[in-house]
């Protein structure tokens, strides 16, 4: 016999329209596997492009950090427009849901042809930013979506907090696949194999030089794997997931364009909110894209990366059941200033871990990165699970729920973060005069890769604990307008003057 919260589940399941609905342990994975898919797709995108750019592919520094800025004004622009589109839009098959498939197909095509290993492409400019643009433009209409899905399975803040830790551990399984083994993969189909140690209980493998022009195959072929299984995973949560929490056909007619604004001005939590995001990822891009660097010119142990981040990936998979536990205990906003104070200790161990007389000190790597991704993946990841309550404060405050422009100006910044976290870098490695062409750099552009890795995040970090100290918004609070917004909707249902 079932027990009475398995039936409680079953029979939500049943129930389209239970706002408060206890999700299963299928629903949650299955929304939590669109995580992992855009991390296989996109991720990849942010962890790699730029050293891809500016090595094998041969353009400079300040060119790649350049088409990175202007994808990322077209997006500003383009984003609020998605937005509006999808909260005024529905399919037969759903609101959300049918995006995923729609759009995930050209979006897996058009990332793969990112690292398209041809001659003829090879060192373009214009190649590069068509490419890139494109893909950027299709991946609005996966993620914005697949964002205001969060807020559409239920209302119970509980089941929203068990959720984000779902889908943020399979996020980082995401991450583990790219931040540590798309390095080792692609490295490992490189041409000019060498035996390293890889700093692992001392195993070596057989790794080729992934900076040479050379190596475009391996990144294609490596990037291509990761594209379809990413799409297989999107497959899954379309399959998976029922919407629960949906407008009306009356406020979703009524959605315009203009109502970016007017929800930006008057949301108060959503401003600070999205202020953290986009911090918050600055900071967090700036460690994805400039490691590689780092471990390759300032420590000088490329082969050491996969072993340093697969013990950093640990926090991001194994720890985050504890993410409520420590919430409950000290707080939202504690629970954020604790785990941004833990990655500045995790950033500075990496920086000691640079001194001449500790470059081959790996325990220093292992620690320093450990701590710093425990606190990253914690502070970036946790920060999503306040989403959907913005989403309920908006709707409260201005009766027309619009989770897809929420998303939107979340996705946006998330999206600025990313860009400033590839084009910052990129410009402080031409201004130090980084040369990708060169095995070794000079004092200069050693001390660029420094400030990127090191010296901006913490600065970033810190800002990001002033922002989050402005959220007001509290659980008692949530808690409230959730169940008078669900006591009007009932009320409408009753009338008969509600329709989705």
């Amino acid at each position: 016999m079932a027990s009475n919260s398995q039936a409680d589940a079953t029979k939500a399941q049943d129930n389209p329209r239970d706002e408060f609905a206890k999700l299963s342990w299928r629903e949650r994975i299955s929304y939590g596997a669109g995580d992992l898919a855009q991390n296989l797709i996109f991720g990849t995108i942010g962890s790699m492009l730029l050293f891809y750019l500016t090595t094998v592919y041969g353009i400079s520094a300040a060119v790649g950090a350049t088409i990175f800025l202007v994808v990322r004004w077209v997006n500003v622009f383009w984003d609020p427009w998605v937005g509006a589109f999808v909260d005024k839009h529905n399919f037969k098959s759903g609101k959300y849901r049918p995006y995923l498939i729609y759009c995930g197909i050209p979006m897996t095509i058009f990332a793969a042809m990112l690292f398209l290993p041809i001659d003829a492409v090879r060192g373009s400019i214009m190649y590069a930013f068509i490419a890139y643009l494109a893909t950027a433009l299709i991946y609005s209409f996966v993620n914005i979506p697949y964002g205001a899905l969060n807020a559409s399975l239920t209302r119970d803040n509980d089941e929203v907090s068990t959720l984000t830790t779902v889908r943020m551990t399979e996020a980082n399984i995401g991450n583990l696949l790219v931040y540590t083994f798309l390095p080792l993969f692609v490295q490992m189909a490189s041409p000019n194999p060498q035996s390293k140690d890889i700093g692992f209980f001392g195993i070596h493998m057989n790794l080729g030089d992934y900076t040479s022009p050379k190596a475009g195959k391996a990144y294609f072929l490596v990037m291509g794997i990761y594209m379809v299984i990413g799409f297989i995973m999107l497959m899954c949560t379309y399959f998976g997931i029922k919407e629960r929490v949906l407008p009306t056909a009356k406020e979703s007619a009524a959605v315009k364009y203009s109502d970016l604004w007017v929800e930006f001005k008057q949301n108060k939590p959503l401003q600070v909110l999205g202020s953290f995001f986009l911090i918050g990822f600055t900071f967090m891009f700036f460690g994805n894209t400039v490691w590689p660097f780092y471990m390759q010119y300032n420590i000088g142990h490329s082969e050491w990366m996969a072993s340093i981040n697969l013990v950093g990936s640990i926090p991001g998979i194994f720890l985050v059941f504890l993410w409520p536990i420590i919430r409950k205990k000290i707080g939202k906003r504690q629970f954020f200033y604790a785990f941004l104070a833990l990655f500045i200790i995790g950033t500075l161990v990496l920086w000691v871990w640079a001194m001449p007389a500790f470059k081959n000190a790996t325990a220093l790597g292992y620690i320093g990165r450990f701590l710093q991704q425990w606190g990253i993946t914690a502070a970036t990841g946790y920060m999503w699970s306040l989403v959907p309550e913005v989403v309920s404060y908006g709707e409260y405050k201005s009766k027309k729920r619009v989770a897809g422009i929420i998303n939107a100006i979340m996705g946006l910044f998330f999206k600025i973060g990313l860009a400033l976290g590839g084009i910052i870098p990129g410009y402080i490695n031409a201004f130090f005069k980084f040369d990708g062409t060169k095995t070794s750099q000079t004092s200069g552009a050693l001390m660029g890769i420094q400030w990127s890795m090191i010296w901006l995040p913490i600065i970033f970090a810190l800002i990001a604990m002033w922002i989050m100290s402005k959220y007001t918004l509290s659980d008692a609070d949530v808690k409230r307008m959730n169940e008078e917004l669900n006591a009007e909707r009932q009320a409408q249902l009753d009338a008969g003057t509600d329709e989705i």
